[in-house]
């Protein structure tokens, strides 16, 4: 049908911001992807999309949007598997996970949704931990593996998949630190969860203001830059057992050690009415996150 072709090719541009790369992952041409995109604007009598010298980003009506289109097709793909199997889900879900949270966390995660409905596609999205939430509560995806906070937004539901601890680690070569490492220099994730956790320990433990050398934006990068001798920096259990780099750096005790890290499947409150969400909801049998 005419109306879901324009369906998915909203939700491909809504994610994708580009209208050269959604031209061709859809096969339509840049000028029928404009009509399309102009044809929804002028139905729904508002703006979806801004488009600037900065690039294309959402409007607020076009997150809007986003969440009715998703809702739209959810409901198609129920009522089409009353033709096929009454108790066959189909469709796609989108998921925000971590590169080592893709290697460490989702094949025992998403092995039981896999074996109960394998006609579900998942559309899987990686990149940095601290903003995996906001992507979730903005619409961008129906599902995120997360570090989890001690107080979700209240939009959001999480259950505890994984915990991992927090760990100091320095290079091998690190005859340049001080006191084993932990007087520092630093290198430390520019925000985030485990940031903040660096940031009460550091505070708890001296009265000084650390030197921070370097604040890179993922977890690996931080890796990089402490096994090549910058300071000493901390990072989850997980990622350092994923890294490529782990034999370049070893574990600098610390007492008392930061806390652990719960780690989280996360979707939206709202969501858990749809069958996709609700399917992969129930089959993650543990306990939900406060």
């Amino acid at each position: 049908m005419e109306d879901h072709r324009e369906l998915h090719v909203f939700l491909h541009l809504a994610r994708t911001l580009s209208f050269g790369r959604t031209s061709q992952e859809c096969h339509v041409s840049p000028a029928t992807l404009t009509r399309m995109v102009q044809r929804l604007e002028a139905r729904l009598g508002r703006r979806l999309f801004d488009r600037g010298p900065r690039g294309v980003a959402l409007t607020a009506e076009g997150r809007r949007f986003r969440q009715y289109a998703v809702s739209a097709l959810d409901l198609w793909h129920a009522y089409r598997q009353g033709e096929v199997d009454p108790g066959e889900l189909s469709g796609r879900l989108g998921m925000f996970a971590t590169v080592t949270a893709c290697q460490a966390v989702l094949p025992a995660l998403l092995a039981p949704l896999r074996a109960a409905h394998p006609r579900i596609g998942l559309d899987l999205r990686t990149g940095e931990a601290a903003v995996a939430l906001a992507r979730l509560d903005e619409g961008e995806v129906d599902a995120a593996v997360a570090a989890i906070p001690a107080r979700l937004p209240a939009s959001l539901i999480g259950r505890t998949v994984a915990t991992t601890d927090l760990l100091f680690v320095t290079a091998l070569d690190d005859s340049g630190l001080g006191d084993g490492g932990l007087d520092g220099p630093f290198v430390l994730p520019r925000r985030g969860l485990v940031r903040e956790a660096a940031d009460r320990w550091l505070r708890a433990r001296r009265p000084w203001r650390p030197e921070v050398v370097a604040e890179p934006e993922g977890h690996e990068a931080l890796l990089a830059l402490v096994a090549l001798g910058y300071g000493t920096g901390i990072v989850p259990r997980m990622v350092l057992e994923m890294s490529a780099v782990r034999d370049q750096v070893r574990v600098v005790p610390a007492d008392p050690a930061p806390a652990p890290l719960e780690v989280g499947l996360c979707v939206r409150r709202a969501d858990l009415r749809r069958p996709l969400v609700s399917a992969l909801w129930s089959l993650t049998d543990t306990s939900p996150a406060p």
